[in-house]
């Protein structure tokens, strides 16, 4: 049987895995040791199984995962998430669609020292929502504006999907997370331009909230010290050249830690829950990254990367066709796999391939996940759209996917805009 063949066997089989509900990450190892096993042999397989397990565990680039795991975890147990919503809205909730801005807000400042956009999601289902819904907010805005703020957990540093991607593709991830700042800064400002055209188009659907006093403001300013000073540590630390970014993720789990048990929000029993919290993801992730390195290793025997590079470079269309081909594919891919599972399964096969057309690959990271962020929220799966509902079981999918329509709009256009300005994206890894 022709490498080719054994290739395509080995797609259609994890694809068919992948439907029977077979997790990804064990799908892709299973795929990957049974076609290295055919090509090469039984025991070079087995050998292949124990060696990449141990290298994934143990690499020290990989422990930036786990780090930034526990700082998020300690951050969404110690209520930060609260104190930042109190502020937004104390400044914007009596704006027509105030809440909705300060949701967005929250979002973004919370995603910046969480890194995870379900914890984003499903943290904000609590928060916001009973808020939005106190003031008559609708359903399908309430949930679609939480929705597309959780999305900002896998653009503004410290992204757990940047970083991965970074280890694939051997990228400096203290570049690719100063990358993620101005797409992440102009994804919040164009979610806030949605809300206010929403506002002023329908000028009914969207409520007024009681304007906060100045006390009430000053109050809620003094509450938002420690994510404050938590961000600017961790991501100023990083930005200076004070620390790698594996370190930067200890200093913020260490420092989430002592904030939280400082001021008392951090007991023994929340200590232990994010400690498992974090623990279990990081179990997750790496099941998948060992999957992905062993079904890399099937795939570079059957030279699939490098026969796909030839394959679009002799179709002879430019190189923003074949950006355009690929993007689609992963928004395809958003229907049926998580944003983890798409990046590690497509990233080595498409990274050569843009390589080869003289794409920058930290740019290339950011649309990536840019894209990716899509596959969150676009039906008809959409992983924040799931964590939703399973917060708020009364508000059914259909008024959810509703609700995101506006904000996926949105992304559409600020991809089109850091594709024709990839300086964007670029300006702040050129100043490092």
């Amino acid at each position: 049987m022709s490498t080719n063949l054994v290739a395509v066997l080995g797609f259609v089989s994890l694809f068919a895995l992948m439907l029977l509900r077979v997790p990804v990450g064990m799908a892709m190892g299973l795929v990957g040791v049974t076609g290295f096993a055919y090509l090469v042999s039984p025991a070079a397989a087995l050998k292949l199984i124990g060696q990449t397990s141990m290298r994934t565990v143990t690499d020290y680039a990989f422990g930036v995962i786990p780090m930034f795991l526990l700082m998020g975890a300690f951050v969404t147990n110690s209520g930060m998430s609260r104190e930042l919503f109190r502020a937004a809205n104390a400044f914007l909730g009596h704006l027509r669609g105030g809440l909705g801005f300060a949701t967005v807000g929250a979002c973004g400042f919370f995603a910046a020292i969480s890194g995870s956009s379900v914890a984003t999601a499903a943290t904000f289902s609590t928060v916001a929502y009973p808020e939005m819904r106190r003031f008559n907010y609708p359903q399908s805005f309430a949930t679609g504006v939480i929705a597309a703020g959780g999305t900002l957990g896998a653009m503004l540093p410290p992204s757990t999907v940047l970083a991965v991607y970074g280890v694939i593709t051997e990228q400096d991830i203290g570049k690719l997370f100063m990358a993620g700042v101005m797409p992440g800064l102009l994804a919040i400002a164009m979610y806030i331009f949605t809300i206010y055209l929403i506002g002023k188009f329908r000028p009914g659907f969207l409520p007024e909230g009681p304007r906060a006093s100045g006390a009430e403001r000053l109050a809620a300013i003094k509450e938002i010290w420690a994510p404050v000073l938590l961000f600017i540590f961790v991501i100023g630390g990083l930005y200076a050249g004070l620390f790698t970014p594996t370190e930067a993720g200890g200093m913020g789990a260490s420092g989430a830690f002592i904030i939280g048990v400082v001021r008392r929000r951090l007991n023994r029993d929340l200590i232990l829950k994010s400690l498992l919290q974090a623990t279990r993801t990081a179990a997750a992730v790496f099941t998948i990254l060992i999957g992905a390195l062993i079904f890399g290793y099937f795939l570079t025997i059957t030279q699939t990367p490098q026969k796909i590079t030839a394959f679009f470079t002799e179709l002879g269309l430019g190189r923003y066709a074949v950006l355009a081909l690929i993007l689609a594919t992963y928004l395809l891919l958003g229907c049926l796999m998580d944003a983890m599972a798409m990046v590690i399964l497509t990233v080595p096969i498409v990274f050569p391939v843009m390589m080869a057309m003289g794409f920058d690959p930290i740019w290339f990271g950011i649309i990536v996940v840019m894209t990716v962020e899509l596959g969150l929220i676009h039906p008809p799966v959409g992983m924040n759209v799931f964590v939703i509902k399973s917060v708020i079981p009364d508000v059914t999918f259909s008024t959810i996917f509703k609700g995101v329509i506006p904000f996926i709009i949105t992304d559409l256009i600020r991809l089109v805009i850091l594709i024709a300005f990839p300086v964007i994206a670029l300006w702040l890894p050129s100043r490092m």
